[in-house]
């Protein structure tokens, strides 16, 4: 793909800045950023970007692909609008936060024939990865259970501003903690590879945070295939953790998320790996090159139309009815 080709970033929040930061990387040349207030930038320098704050600015016939980093109740409207203007789509998660409007999406799709891919970037880490392959290969025997354990303090997110303002913490900016931590809810579902059975879940609001979304979130999913899942996400740990543990018919794999370690416990044996050097950016670069490389896939719809049926599995899981 010629890199002089031009992209646009919607939104140049903290993710925003990371995605211009990986194209400039990337070599990327024609790099354009719409946001709705032109704040200044933390890690990057204007001169490297084209900015715009009218919509109608932009030089849409020069834009290959657009990226959505914008909060999550922007993301459909901004993401139909993409697609009207003919660009190629790599979405923030979660895709929205209701399934209103997403058989508009689904026209949309059909009509402009452009890729939308929603960016769960756990998909790309090596250690799910090799999961995947577990479970594919039946190396170890039947996937019977996941459990994932994820907490992480909301005011530690970003020191540099007050929390309570963040879309993560509004449910009028599409926030709340299942939503927005909702990647293990699509982890859960892309490794067991079923259609949900049943779900239980629970929300909780007792926090001190004074936020109004729900700052702890429980799921009990079965899958048809008999796979059985537990998630648990929450706003309020102060020291954060980030755990997997998936229990095969010969063997339980432990995933841990900050020390980039997995363990496998097989017929007595313990062994343990290591990603060293690990670099959480490197999952945005893999996520930004796989969805690059997509776009001139032919299949492009049904890959569209398959992201978006996925999401909306995610998005109906995060409704507190």
């Amino acid at each position: 793909m010629n890199k002089k080709e031009g992209v646009l970033v919607i939104g140049a929040g903290s993710i925003g800045e990371r995605h211009i930061g990986n194209l400039l990387a990337m070599g990327y040349q024609n790099i354009h950023v719409y946001r709705q207030r032109n704040l200044p930038f933390r890690n990057i320098t204007n001169s490297a970007i084209v900015i715009h704050t009218d919509w109608s600015s932009i030089p849409k016939e020069k834009i290959l692909f657009a990226i959505i980093c914008t909060p999550t109740n922007q993301h459909l409207e901004q993401t139909l609008l993409c697609l009207e203007a003919g660009f190629h789509v790599l979405v923030e998660k979660p895709l929205s936060h209701s399934n209103e409007h997403l058989e508009q999406l689904n026209a949309a799709v059909n009509k402009y024939r452009k890729l939308v891919q929603v960016a769960y970037m756990m998909r790309f880490h090596p250690h799910m990865i090799q999961i995947k392959a577990m479970i594919k290969s039946n190396q170890y025997g039947k996937l019977h259970s996941i459990r994932t354990h994820w907490g992480s303090y909301l005011p530690d997110w970003h020191p540099y501003e007050d929390y309570k303002t963040s879309y993560a913490a509004n449910k009028n900016m599409g926030g709340g903690v299942a939503l927005t931590l909702s990647h293990d809810l699509d982890l859960v579902n892309w490794l067991a590879d079923s259609k949900i059975k049943t779900v239980a879940k629970k929300f909780g609001y007792s926090s001190n945070l004074n936020i109004d979304v729900e700052s702890v979130a429980d799921f009990q999913i079965s899958y048809q295939n008999d796979i059985t899942a537990q998630v648990h996400l929450n706003y309020l740990e102060q020291i954060p953790q980030r755990k997997y543990i998936f229990i095969f018919e010969d063997a339980t794999v432990e995933a841990e998320y900050f020390s980039a370690t997995i363990t496998i416990h097989h017929k007595g044996i313990k062994q343990v790996e290591t990603i060293a050097d690990f670099d959480r950016n490197d999952l945005f670069k893999t996520e930004l090159s796989h969805f690059i490389s997509e776009i001139n896939n032919d299949n492009v719809t049904a890959i569209s139309l398959q992201q978006i049926e996925e999401s909306a599995v995610i998005i109906n899981l995060c409704q507190n009815e």
